[in-house]
C-alpha cells in the first residue's frame, strides 16, 4: 500500500523537544523529496522543510532554521524531524508528504502528492 505514516507528536512544553517520524511504503523513496509541513487551526498549511531522499540535501523555512533538523533513514524509509526549542506558535498538526524529483524544489504544498494523515503538535505551558 502506498501511504506515508507520522508519528511522534504530542504536548510539549516551551523550550521542549519532539521528533517526529514519517514512515514511508509501497514506493520507492529515491525518487522523490519528502517534505514536512505544518497547519495551525485556522491557517493555512505551510511549508516546513524538505529533504531530497537521494542526497540528503535540505530546506528549512526561516520560521525554523536553526530550531528543526530534518534527516532520513534510507534502510528503515523513515524522514524524521527533530524540533527543538519549540514554541507556542508551532503548535499545529504536522503533515508530511512526497514530491517526485524536479529540477527545482520547493515547500509548495499543492506540488506533493501523497500525503500522511497528520499528528497533532501542541507547545503549551
Amino acid at each position: 500500500q502506498v501511504q506515508l505514516v507520522e508519528s511522534g507528536g504530542g504536548l510539549v512544553h516551551p523550550g521542549g523537544s519532539l521528533r517526529l517520524s514519517c514512515a514511508a511504503s509501497g514506493f520507492t523513496l529515491d525518487y522523490y523529496s519528502i517534505g514536512w509541513f505544518r497547519q495551525a487551526p485556522g491557517k493555512e498549511r505551510e511549508g516546513v522543510s524538505y529533504i531530497i531522499i537521494l542526497n540528503g540535501s535540505t530546506r528549512y523555512a526561516d520560521s525554523v532554521k536553526g530550531r528543526f533538523t530534518i534527516s532520513r533513514d534510507n534502510v528503515k524509509k523513515t524522514v524524521y524531524l527533530q524540533m527543538n526549542n519549540l514554541a507556542p506558535e508551532d503548535t499545529a498538526v504536522y503533515y508530511c508528504a512526497r514530491r517526485r524529483l524536479a529540477t527545482t524544489n520547493t515547500l509548495d504544498p499543492k506540488t506533493y502528492d501523497l500525503w500522511g494523515q497528520g499528528t497533532q503538535v501542541t507547545v503549551s505551558s
